[in-house]
């Protein structure tokens, strides 16, 4: 028979992010470390779909109101979501990536960050980022792109100005690496978080000058801008780096060129400027670029189109082209339409 654990493994992987088993079992270890058993309990009895407390608490055995203080527990934790819509509270189970893991900045621990990553190397980044929509996407470096040829869901600056609310964050990526004994010489403190509302201020919240000033350093730095897979809606922009981000280390380390979706953009070297200073071959993220006799050369198909080789360059030579027509893939419209395609390419009813 299987326990609470079990059932939330598969409740979570029957969500559209994911979350494979493996033949270790590692995923249960996780779980106990995030949900006690009766939390897992009432975890694994949602899914995708947001839910009214009194239908939840029908289903679990518990009284609505006990239910309601368990799940808002959760919520605070980033184990379930919640919505509030008509004056009622209602309920979802949080995905793992990106959901629950991203939520977990306080409670990180070096046991917590060995399992993790023993769970994504034993198959779990394969069996979240292989799958299409991708859940991120690289956004060019501001000014890399003719303005003629930027599409608006491209342009940081245009992304950065829909949204009114802006905090700053530390990346769980290199909180996670760090608690492995691998520290990130990039600082911590550069994830982005952003909303649409001009709701009153919370610890930690900027203004929105001051999160042009974030990715302007983030730029400086070398490091990819990446959203999530989708034209509306974007709710953050982490700043990656490609020993720590767990999507990043899909092309770097896991060998899946598909787990963050490359822009409409690539980079070029111009042979006759260069001067092999290898500026760019340090600033790619991705390992894209090589000298090969002095000159830059890149690996297109591994190209991400992110635009730090041209903003880098003190020579000018690299440059970021547009791909043909054919090749530009708009990313679903919203989460609702990347929760349905990726559920449609993972053949979940």
């Amino acid at each position: 028979m299987q326990n609470e654990y079990e059932l939330l493994a598969e409740a979570l992987d029957k969500l559209p992010n994911g979350f494979p088993r493996t033949q270790s079992n590692v995923e249960i270890a996780l779980l106990q470390k995030l949900f006690n058993p009766e939390e897992a309990r009432i975890a694994g009895s949602l899914g995708g779909k947001f839910e009214t407390v009194v239908d939840i608490a029908a289903r679990i055995g518990l009284a609505p109101k006990e239910s309601q203080s368990k799940l808002l527990e959760m919520a605070k934790r980033g184990l379930v979501w919640f919505e509030k819509t008509d004056g009622r509270l209602r309920f979802r189970l949080a995905p793992f990536i990106i959901g629950i893991y991203e939520s977990q900045r306080e409670t990180m621990d070096p046991e917590f960050a060995h399992l993790f990553e023993h769970y994504m190397q034993e198959g779990g980044a394969k069996g979240i980022m292989d799958y299409q929509p991708a859940l991120t996407r690289v956004v060019p470096t501001k000014d890399t792109v003719k303005s003629e040829w930027i599409l608006p869901y491209d342009d940081i600056k245009a992304i950065i100005a829909s949204n009114k609310r802006f905090w700053a964050g530390d990346c769980i990526c290199r909180i996670q690496k760090a608690n492995i004994g691998e520290r990130c010489h990039f600082p911590i403190g550069l994830c982005l978080s952003m909303a649409p509302d001009d709701n009153p201020n919370r610890p930690g919240n900027i203004t929105q000058d001051e999160a042009l000033d974030m990715l302007d350093l983030a730029e400086e730095l070398g490091l990819v801008h990446s959203v999530s897979n989708m034209q509306g809606g974007l709710s953050f922009v982490c700043n990656c780096c490609g020993c720590c981000c767990g999507i990043l280390r899909g092309i770097t380390d896991w060998g899946l060129d598909a787990s963050i979706v490359q822009t409409n953009y690539y980079a070029e070297i111009d042979r006759d400027t260069c001067s092999g200073c290898g500026t760019c071959v340090s600033r790619c993220q991705v390992k894209a670029i090589s000298l090969v006799e002095n000159i830059a050369v890149i690996d297109i198909k591994r190209c991400i189109g992110c635009g730090l080789c041209v903003s880098g360059c003190p020579t000018e030579s690299a440059k970021l082209l547009r791909k043909p027509d054919s090749e530009v893939m708009p990313p679903p419209v919203d989460f609702a339409e990347w929760e349905k395609q990726r559920l449609y390419n993972r053949g979940i009813k």
